[in-house]
């Protein structure tokens, strides 16, 4: 029974493809925008969306239609993304002169009528409801039967200019009108998009759901558990006094894009925190702004937890833990202090672009205490913030690095700490310039960074006498309880992935962070960036970003001795412009201390990440460690003889893999392997590729998940173990590559990929419960 309306629900769409807008229009009624914001008479479904349909998207569609790069802005993680429908306008823009008007799932609107004004059209069908119409007129509908009619090859990869996979491609975004052209010029591109079909079951059940007219069905309620702890949290950051007002303005403006849980509860539901204009108590009334510090237009603003409805997804999950612990360090950091709130600052576009200008009167140290107590999210933030994807911006850091933070406790940093924030209220951000900017020479920012840099020096020149001198004391340990003391990142080209601990080996460099430039950061890449700004706002993003990274990397060339910074530097900037090396030229004579760390070696860099992570130990995160425990003798072998692997055959290999160890006695293993790209420098903005290094490229392998983007899939059977690394010591061209991949990818056209996509998927919510979310499939390759 189930095959056979299959069977006629394909004959219906195959019909459908013929129709033109007058066929439709007359056959079909015309479109009500306003269908599915209106509450439905419930009938009796034998298809519901959240025990049914839900479960079928989110395994087989979020893996591409997620966040602001989905195909066509196409979201289909949620039954408001699905109603909501597509829209042809990219999102990302190079070469946007002015600012886009936001489209965010479930901020810039709240019924379909107002998307259709936004631009968007329905999937669904918004005309005659009747079963027979509800196929006919159903976009999903037709691509779906589309991908049954025309599979594709099981084998091999797909055929060279049929698929498209380039981020920038074009975009074809078909309405019901022009499908028939769509189907005629595209018959391959049924969804999914050049991966195998779904199963026929699964295709039926989505099919079914359509034809009953695509009811929504009710979310699970919260538990009378989960609903005490978000009354009590609202309590809590809707204070009345001056005090309890601007501390809960600094956390909304450091957590919106947090998603909080109750790790006490072991809540399976995630929080975002939001600006309503109603108090707790009754229904949220969303203040809608293009950044968290735009001017509310309310007398009163209040904090309020609102549920995340969408399917999470890796690129954008960044879950916050709260927890009575977490109450009492926030009372103790910004209540118990002593210090008074004057007045509550405005929303002055100049001021509340500039946090050392809205928040000055909190005590610095407060605000650095509340972003070190999570610093893997804080960072997270830069990396993932606000955005999907964007190589323009990452290509500002590293392919691998660590990163530390200046010790909050030592006693001339905290007073080294006010002042500093006191001189940052005269430094300008390029968010002032809001999202329609104009592209300000690079000198000035320059001018502006070294005047900054001259204050500091002499400010602690003076205040130390001499007489200090840096040490490992003088970097945070995590209070050592706290493993968010030591990060790594990982750069996957356009993307990146933030791990707590200090992963592989010795990087080229790292960064030690202190507040002035955590909190700068934060503004220019998280709380000021908008992803709808023209070219100019982005890049001026970018460019700064130079400035605040050099800082940081300043404070680990003072803790190496004077007689080896400039070639450590030197190092660092190979190849650079004229105007860098001036710039950096001029930055050095600022810190003219010696360390106060004792060095034996002629390689004080390696000495320093040495001593750095022993005092470290206590609190480093192994979780992505390979034990020889867990792995056994043998494997451990292999395994690093892949970890040894490094140079130009590497520039062969994708940059972020899953690779798959089946056959174990153990069970399936997942290992992430990472290929770090090396480069002269990273202070150009243009060019990336010239300034490639690929004779010191390296290889990483984690146990576990680390990236949102895998590239490719591998399968290796256990005793096929050393042929895979063999094949991976010997690569020498695309050639090997593609032999490599025939014996051990799991490539797009393998019938069997979406059992293994769901093999990993299952791993990873094994190996991390919960950041465990969907992985992006965008960036799958074709090799």
């Amino acid at each position: 029974m189930r095959n056979l309306l299959f069977l006629v629900l394909f004959a219906f769409l195959a019909g459908c493809a013929l129709l033109g807008l007058g066929v439709v229009e007359k056959l079909y009624g015309p479109e009500d925008h306003g269908l599915f914001d209106r509450p439905r008479a419930e009938g009796v479904a034998s298809v519901e969306f959240e025990k049914d349909v839900r479960p079928i998207l989110d395994r087989r569609c979020v893996a591409c239609h997620a966040c602001y790069d989905a195909p066509c802005q196409l979201q289909l993680g949620s039954y408001e993304g699905i109603t909501r429908g597509a829209n042809s306008k990219k999102i990302y823009d190079a070469t946007r002169l002015f600012a886009a008007q936001p489209t965010r799932l479930f901020i810039d609107a709240d019924n379909n009528r107002s998307w259709r004004n936004l631009g968007f059209f329905p999937v669904l069908n918004e005309r005659q409801q009747n079963p027979e119409t509800n196929i006919r007129a159903s976009v999903l509908a037709q691509v779906l039967t589309m991908k049954s009619e025309q599979p594709g090859p099981s084998s091999g990869t797909l055929p060279d200019g049929r698929f498209d996979f380039s981020l920038d491609r074009a975009q074809v975004c078909s309405k019901l009108e022009g499908f028939s052209d769509y189907r005629r010029l595209h018959p391959e591109w049924g969804m999914p998009y050049g991966f195998p079909p779904l199963k026929s079951e699964e295709t039926a059940t989505l099919l079914r759901w359509l034809e009953q007219g695509a009811p929504a069905s009710q979310e699970p309620p919260l538990s009378p558990e989960i609903s005490k702890k978000v009354e009590l949290w609202e309590q809590f950051l809707n204070g009345e006094t001056p005090k309890e007002r601007l501390m809960a303005r600094y956390v909304y403006e450091h957590w919106f894009l947090a998603h909080l849980y109750f790790d006490e509860l072991k809540s399976p539901f995630f929080f975002e925190l939001v600006r309503s204009s109603t108090p707790p108590g009754v229904p949220i009334q969303l203040i809608v702004t293009r950044r968290p510090y735009d001017d509310p237009k309310v007398d009163r603003v209040y904090y309020r937890m609102r549920r995340v409805q969408s399917t999470l997804v890796s690129k954008t999950h960044m879950p916050y833990p709260l927890n009575q612990g977490k109450l009492q360090k926030l009372r103790s950091w910004f209540l118990d202090e002593n210090y008074t709130v004057s007045r509550l600052p405005g929303y002055e576009a100049s001021d509340s672009a500039n946090p050392f200008v809205t928040f000055k009167e909190i005590p610095p140290r407060s605000r650095y205490r509340l972003m070190l107590d999570e610093a893997q999210f804080t960072v997270m933030g830069f990396i993932k913030g606000p955005s999907c994807r964007g190589q323009t911006a990452l290509n500002v850091i590293d392919d691998h690095f660590w990163i530390g933070f200046v010790n909050p406790d030592t006693p001339q940093l905290i007073e080294g700490q006010k002042f500093l924030s006191e001189a940052l209220t005269q430094i300008s951000l390029p968010t002032e310039q809001q999202s329609n900017a104009f592209l300000t020479p690079w000198l000035m920012y320059a001018d502006q960074q070294n005047e900054f840099l001259r204050r500091k020096s002499a400010f602690l020149g003076k205040l130390l006498t001499g007489k200090w001198r840096v040490t490992l004391n003088d970097f945070w340990d995590g209070d050592r309880v706290n493993p968010n003391a030591a990060l790594t990142v990982f750069r996957h080209f356009d993307s990146a992935s933030v791990e707590k601990g200090l992963l592989g080996g010795h990087p080229q460099k790292a960064l030690i962070v202190g507040y002035e430039v955590l909190e700068r950061i934060h503004y220019l890449l998280v709380a000021g960036f908008d992803v709808y700004g023209n070219l100019a706002h982005q890049l001026q993003a970018r460019l700064y970003m130079d400035f605040l990274r050099m800082e940081a990397e300043q404070n680990v060339l003072i803790a190496l001795p004077k007689s080896e910074r400039s070639k450590v530097r030197d190092h660092w900037y190979r190849g650079a412009g004229d105007e860098v090396l001036a710039y950096l030229n001029g930055a050095r004579s600022y810190f003219d201390m010696e360390t106060g760390i004792d060095y034996h070696t002629d390689h004080p860099l390696d000495e320093f990440y040495d001593a750095w992570k022993s005092r470290l130990e206590p609190v480093l995160d192994h979780r992505h460690d390979l034990a020889l425990k867990e792995e056994g003798a043998s494997r451990m072998v292999l395994w690093d003889r892949l970890q040894r692997v490094h140079g130009q055959g590497l520039k062969f290999l994708p940059e972020n893999a899953i690779v798959t160890l089946t056959g174990s006695r153990a069970g399936n293993r997942h290992y992430s392997l990472i290929r770090n790209s090396a480069h002269s420098n990273i202070a150009e903005l243009f060019k990336e590729a010239e300034r490639r290094l690929p004779e010191e490229d390296t290889l990483y392998l984690a146990r576990g998940f680390i990236g949102a983007y895998p590239n490719v899939f591998f399968r290796v059977p256990e005793k096929e173990l050393e042929e895979f690394v063999g094949r991976v010591e010997k690569l020498g061209s695309e050639r090997d590559y593609a032999e490599l991949a025939g014996r051990f990818a799991v490539r797009r056209t393998d019938p069997g990929f979406w059992e293994h996509d769901d093999l990993v998927q299952d791993g990873y919510r094994k190996f991390s419960p919960v950041e465990a979310s969907v992985l992006d499939l965008n960036r799958y390759e074709n090799r």
